[in-house]
Order: C-alpha cells, then sequence, then structure tokens
C-alpha cells in the first residue's frame, strides 16, 4: 500500500484495493479493485454474498490487514496501520469477564493512561447513551446478549473515533433485541454524528440504519451497485417503502448469491 498522501474531500477513500490470501489449500482472491467512499457523518452499509470479502474490507479500513494493491485514505492521508480514529465492533462483544461493565467500557482510556476519575465519568456517560447506566457495576456474565453489544458500542464511543467499524454487530442476537438495537444505533448516530461503516449480510437491516447501501460481488468482492436510502430516521423494518427497496435490492443480489454459492461447490469439489 502506498504511503503517499493523495487529496481526497472524503472522510474514508478506498482506492483500487485488491487482496489475495494465502493457504494451504491455494490462493484465493477476497477482493479485486475495490473502490468505495464514505463522507464525514455518513452511515455506509456493505451487502453481501458470505464470504465476499465485507470483513476483509473492513479489517483493511481498521488497518488490521494489509492490501497487495490500491490505497485506503483516512480525511486524504494513508492507512497504515491501527489507529485511534478507527474503532471495530465485532459479531462478538469481546468483553473481559474479569472487568465490571464500567472498566469494560473505560478500558481503552485506562490504556491511554486517562486518570480513573476523569475516565469513570466517560464511562458512565457512554453507558447513558447506550441506557445501561443501572448496569455500571454490573459483570459481564450477567448481561444479555443485547447488552454485551451496548457496552461493546459504549466501550467504542468512549474512545471518540472519527470512524466507527461494525462487523455484523447484531447478526446472533434475536428479532426483538435486534430491532431495538438498530433503534439505538440511529439514535447515538444521529447525536455523535459518526461515520459508520456497516457489514451485514441482512438486506433491511441494511435499509434501516443506512445513508447508502453497497453491494458486492460475489468474490473477489467489489461494489457491484450503490442503493441510497434517503428514508428519515428512525426508520423501521416494517416500513413498506423500506420492503419494496429491500426487494430491488435483493433482486440485484440473487445472482451474486448463487455464484457465491457455485464457488464454494466448485472448491469443495476441488479438495
Amino acid at each position: 500500500m502506498s504511503t503517499s498522501a493523495v487529496p481526497s474531500p472524503w472522510k474514508l477513500d478506498l482506492r483500487a484495493v485488491d487482496k489475495t490470501f494465502r493457504t494451504a489449500s491455494g490462493e484465493f482472491r477476497a477482493l479485486q479493485d475495490l473502490h468505495f467512499h464514505a463522507a464525514a457523518g455518513e452511515f455506509v452499509c456493505l451487502l453481501g454474498p458470505s464470504g465476499c470479502g465485507k470483513t476483509t474490507a473492513l479489517n483493511i479500513i481498521a488497518g488490521l490487514e494489509k492490501a497487495d494493491r490500491g490505497e485506503v485514505l483516512m480525511d486524504g492521508h494513508p492507512v497504515t496501520g491501527p489507529g485511534p480514529d478507527r474503532v471495530v465492533i465485532f459479531q462478538e462483544a469481546a468483553l473481559f469477564p474479569w472487568l465490571n461493565v464500567r472498566d469494560n467500557v473505560s478500558f481503552g482510556l485506562a490504556a491511554r493512561g486517562m486518570p480513573r476519575s476523569e475516565r469513570n465519568q466517560v464511562a458512565e456517560s457512554k453507558l447513558d447513551m447506550v441506557n445501561l447506566h443501572e448496569f455500571a457495576d454490573a459483570w459481564v456474565h450477567e448481561l444479555s446478549g443485547g447488552m454485551k453489544q451496548r457496552v461493546a458500542l459504549a466501550r467504542a464511543l468512549a474512545l471518540n473515533p472519527d470512524v466507527l467499524l461494525m462487523d455484523e454487530p447484531f447478526a446472533a442476537l434475536d428479532a426483538q433485541t435486534r430491532e431495538a438495537l438498530h433503534l439505538e444505533l440511529q439514535t447515538l448516530w444521529s447525536e455523535t454524528h459518526k461515520t459508520i461503516v456497516f457489514v451485514t449480510h441482512n438486506v433491511r437491516e441494511a435499509l434501516v440504519l443506512g445513508d447508502r447501501v453497497l453491494v458486492l460481488s460475489a468474490r473477489p468482492g467489489r461494489i457491484k451497485s450503490e442503493f441510497r436510502c434517503d428514508m428519515p430516521h428512525p426508520r423501521s423494518m416494517e416500513s413498506h417503502t423500506l420492503v419494496d427497496m429491500a426487494q430491488a435490492i435483493l433482486a440485484d443480489l440473487r445472482a451474486e448469491v448463487q455464484a457465491a454459492q457455485k464457488e464454494s461447490r466448485r472448491e469443495w469439489l476441488a479438495t
């Protein structure tokens, strides 16, 4: 990846990103010539079939993986590794079971050397934002799955990053909990104006949350199409307009899902 600064009007800008993985069973290209951008304060959803490179793209933005070719720019400056301007929220909340909720939220602030009294204030303000203030002294094993993800979100917000990178954070939750978290995330986004890149395989989830939905092709992943959703927030999965848009995206996505299934079958037969 180049390390030269390249002018960009975008908060986040991916340019011609390629990524190939080398495994014991051979090479496979995860991403090919991937281009997309996000403006400051924009909510962008990456949608595509399993194995299309959505998580790989997120990891490259986070600086956890390096692209083989192309550039990722933040405010026009190349991303060369992890940084405090980007925080990832994973599908699993990845909380520390030996810490209470407050200390989980303030963990990154402690690592930065912030005094305990200050980091406790920050942690409690973020727990207020996710409606978990009364659970500040609770232990991780006492929380439901949805509560754990809200703690993970509070922990990310405590670090005050420019960009939140969310990798299917609600996929393992039941429908009612997921819908409640959709509403909470929409509220948090409107309050904080963070730039969010959200990976999902759920079409309606993408439309409930995103300003734009970018559909990735089957592997190697690249942007196949883009859908803009201008409906006001908060949105509901039951909205007739949203359901109609979901049908259009599903029609566009269907061929890519079938292509991904064929590729998986081909690879299985080759082993």
